[in-house]
């Protein structure tokens, strides 16, 4: 992304015209579920009704009044969300006129002002390869604000020793307290085990694995002879997209890795949220709300990542994470 940090408002006033006002009219009753909290609070004590779930019985009282009772409770509706954002330099690539940066930073602001609109704070760790920053979660507009700079200036590096994101997922569980929301918005192009500190992540938190990609990141198209530069290590190949069998193993290779870090997803317990550079940034949050609903209807797990990837839910995905 072009953007600088003094852009940021004009950046989140864009957002709010062209994708929050229209998300205002087709979420509409959704944004329960967007925002369900975590906690419970013990609001009352009444007889046990046919309907009442049995896990709900106050044993004592049932024994003392020789009558089941039940205890009631109102639902904390504060949410916290965290975005644990990855801007390494291979987060910096776009095919077309759009980034992945950019679509990070997009989709960042869009749910944290959804969020503070409804009183809940946001948060951000920012990782760039090498630092970590910290943006500690509050609300308000002013403080989206303060994150979308942060994240527009956040220091882009020429080169990278390569990206650690298991590292930076586990310094971000000793970082984050309380149970919240969590956002890991990634390429999730990094050394290998990072799968093992995102499960833990999820174990502890309720995590949401955001994945950033480029259509030329699956499929070349014919377009003559090409330098590719690994954006982390600065190597340099020169291909021939020509070549038909290259496209044909280039294309057999994605695959395989697109396997690869959907088991990785799965093996994480974590669903995942696709967002292509081509993506309209509306329909990609519906698919968010379609998340949260069917984590709802579920009991508090989430959906199977393959639902997430689609523009709905599947009424027989079992849930996949933890109870909140």
């Amino acid at each position: 992304m072009s953007a600088s940090p003094h852009q940021a408002e004009p950046v989140l006033r864009r957002l709010e015209w062209t994708v929050i006002r229209r998300l205002d009219g087709l979420l509409q009753g959704d944004y329960r579920t967007l925002f369900r909290g975590f906690g419970l609070d013990l609001a009352d004590l009444r007889e046990y009704q046919a309907y009442d779930d049995v896990r709900h019985i106050d044993w004592n009282v049932t024994a003392r009044t020789q009558v089941p009772h039940v205890r009631v409770f109102n639902e904390d509706r504060e949410v916290t969300a965290w975005f644990l954002l990855d801007l390494s330099p291979s987060v910096d690539f776009g095919s077309g006129e759009v980034s992945k940066r950019q679509v990070l930073c997009e989709f960042t602001a869009v749910l944290a002002r959804l969020f503070t609109r409804q009183g809940n704070r946001v948060g951000a760790i920012l990782y760039n390869g090498v630092d970590d920053f910290i943006v500690p979660p509050r609300s308000g507009r002013r403080h989206v604000l303060h994150l979308l700079d942060r994240t527009l200036a956040h220091p882009r590096l020429p080169r990278a020793p390569g990206t650690d994101l298991g590292a930076f997922l586990g310094r971000a569980l000793a970082a984050i307290g309380r149970r919240s929301l969590i956002f890991v918005v990634s390429d999730f192009i990094s050394r290998p085990g990072w799968e093992a500190a995102l499960n833990q992540l999820s174990r502890r938190h309720e995590g949401v694995a955001v994945r950033l990609l480029d259509p030329l990141e699956t499929a070349l198209p014919d377009i003559g002879i090409l330098v590719f530069q690994d954006a982390e290590s600065g190597e340099q190949v020169v291909v021939d997209t020509g070549d038909r069998g290259f496209r044909r193993r280039f294309a057999a290779e994605a695959a395989r890795a697109e396997e690869d870090l959907l088991d990785a997803f799965s093996n994480a317990g974590t669903d995942v949220l696709e967002l292509s550079t081509g993506d309209d940034l509306t329909d990609a949050i519906l698919r968010f709300a379609d998340l949260r609903k069917a984590r709802t209807r579920l009991g508090g797990g989430m959906p199977a990542h393959p639902a997430a990837r689609g523009t709905g839910t599947e009424a027989g995905n079992e849930p996949n994470g933890v109870m909140p």
